[in-house]
């Protein structure tokens, strides 16, 4: 069966529309080609090449339509998720095009790649970001994922399941705004990092439809953490990446 998917080539005024057969993906022209969709984990991956300044092909993925358990979307991720990013231009001597899934892993390796937004290798600052990064990947997305599922999606109304992951979601809010406190800039220091970029879809994402079940003023870091990014262009462009409207 065919689908169809729209195609925004970001950084130029172009569209394009693409077909989607169960053989191969929709490829645009440029050196990065990015299949994923405006949720928190989708945009991670859209701030990030905004960021960095990359011209990339933004290939939305409707997942409402399954079009991520397509065979040719398996075969890019076989565990059928968004975002897969492909860079057709590698560094190395390996020129074959390098595919990556999970977005943790994307923004390691674009950060690695550009050399911006992620220490060197071997040095402290490296390692507290990738921590953090991994507590985001482990933490704030599942939990606030599964809160959203229970409160919004699920077809049973399970008072525990609703209670334990928006407690849990809080006390995440909580650990990030001591952190923010300790900081006082971006989540690992002074710098802005991927941890950053991975982080702030999430947290804005959970607040903004969770508002109403937060305790009032109970994370004012976060606030100024969340007002300070929301500022960026790029930031801004990298939410809408993968938008059916954008």
């Amino acid at each position: 069966m065919f689908r169809s998917l729209l195609v925004g080539v970001y950084r130029t005024t172009k569209i394009k529309r693409f077909i989607a057969t169960t053989k191969s993906p929709p490829v645009g022209d440029k050196t990065y080609q990015l299949y994923s969709l405006d949720t928190p984990n989708g945009q991670k991956i859209g701030i990030a090449l905004e960021e960095l300044g990359l011209e990339y092909d933004a290939h939305f993925i409707d997942i409402s339509q399954d079009i991520q358990y397509e065979d040719w979307f398996k075969k890019l991720n076989p565990n059928s998720k968004i975002p897969v990013l492909v860079d057709r231009q590698p560094i190395g001597n390996d020129k074959q095009p390098i595919t990556l899934f999970e977005s943790g892993a994307i923004l390691i390796y674009l950060a690695d790649k550009t050399g911006k937004f992620l220490a060197p290798t071997g040095t402290h600052q490296r390692y507290t970001t990738i921590e953090w990064l991994m507590w985001q990947m482990s933490g704030i997305g599942p939990m606030f994922g599964q809160a959203n599922h229970f409160h919004r999606a699920a077809k049973e109304d399970i008072a525990y399941a609703k209670n334990r992951y928006l407690n849990e979601a809080k006390r995440l809010l909580k650990v990030l705004d001591t952190q923010l406190n300790t900081t006082n800039a971006f989540i690992t220091g002074n710098d802005y990092t991927v941890v950053d970029m991975a982080t702030f879809p999430w947290v804005r994402f959970f607040i903004t439809r969770y508002q109403n079940k937060l305790d009032d003023n109970a994370y004012p870091n976060i606030e100024k953490w969340l007002a300070l990014l929301e500022d960026r262009p790029q930031v801004q462009r990298g939410l809408k990446v993968c938008s059916k409207n954008a």
